[in-house]
């Protein structure tokens, strides 16, 4: 189904309802749930994903896991996407939390092809059995580490959202410490409390969401890198390759390569 209104087709019994919906560049669906699980799948352009949680950024050619209930915003930028909405029972992820989702080329022909199953579909037919491998290939997906969790605490949540918005990797856990009135000790402690992670580890994630759709947008290693504070490309390459397995120039190579051939 294509430009379908979930409501329209969301008390149907199946286990899946598959809805292809084309976004103009900037449009933001502000806060809101479904009663259902959703894996929302961009083919182009980027997502960003909002939830009390934190903050996701999603890549072309990967999808983000909301489970049932999932309060959450999405801005899109120029975003065509395939949406899988599950009964919550039939649900193949666990996790009470969002996930960006690598979505392998058989994923994505499996999510071309949902957009012509019928809300009623024939679960002993081809598009019942094309419902189960799609729940089978979001159970074996694998999870991009692009998650910057928010605390709660709302002085701390401020300089987070501020990060998000001009994040450098030389921002220091101190200067922060210093505009919470706090020992840099107590700094660490809080800052784990909050969003499970360390101050490094957390500030590197926001970098690595924000370098993403800069260089897929044709931003050189170079000038992403010294944008986003890194003393070199070299720096930069290196904490990029060993947080998703390949250099940038690789990534977005492949990522060129698949627009180009999965189109």
């Amino acid at each position: 189904m294509l430009n379908t209104p979930l409501s329209d087709v969301d008390h149907v019994a199946r286990p899946i309802v598959a809805i292809g919906t084309d976004y103009r560049p900037g449009t933001l669906l502000d806060f809101h749930t479904h009663r259902r699980a959703q894996f929302l799948y961009g083919m182009s352009g980027v997502m960003e994903v909002n939830t009390d949680d934190g903050t996701w950024m999603v890549p072309p050619y990967s999808g983000v896991w909301l489970p049932a209930g999932k309060r959450h915003q999405v801005r899109m930028n120029g975003v065509s996407t395939r949406s899988l909405y599950i009964e919550p029972h039939a649900a193949p992820r666990a996790s009470p939390s969002c996930e960006v989702l690598v979505v392998t080329p058989l994923l994505h022909h499996l999510l071309l092809a949902s957009a012509h199953i019928p809300a009623r579909y024939d679960e002993n037919g081809r598009d019942g059995a094309l419902a189960q491998l799609l729940l089978c290939e979001l159970e074996q997906a694998q999870v991009l580490p692009l998650f910057a969790p928010l605390p709660q605490d709302l002085p701390l949540a401020n300089l987070c959202r501020a990060f998000l918005g001009q994040p450098n990797i030389h921002t220091l856990p101190d200067e922060w410490a210093q505009q919470l009135h706090c020992s840099q000790r107590t700094f660490n402690r809080l800052f784990r409390q909050q969003t499970g992670l360390s101050f490094g580890v957390w500030r590197q994630q926001a970098c690595l969401m924000a370098a993403i759709p800069r260089l897929l947008s044709g931003s050189s290693v170079t000038r992403t890198a010294l944008e986003l504070g890194y003393d070199s490309p070299g720096a930069f390459s290196s904490m990029f390759r060993k947080v998703l397995g390949q250099s940038p120039s690789a990534f977005v190579r492949e990522a060129l390569k698949e627009d180009g051939a999965l189109k």
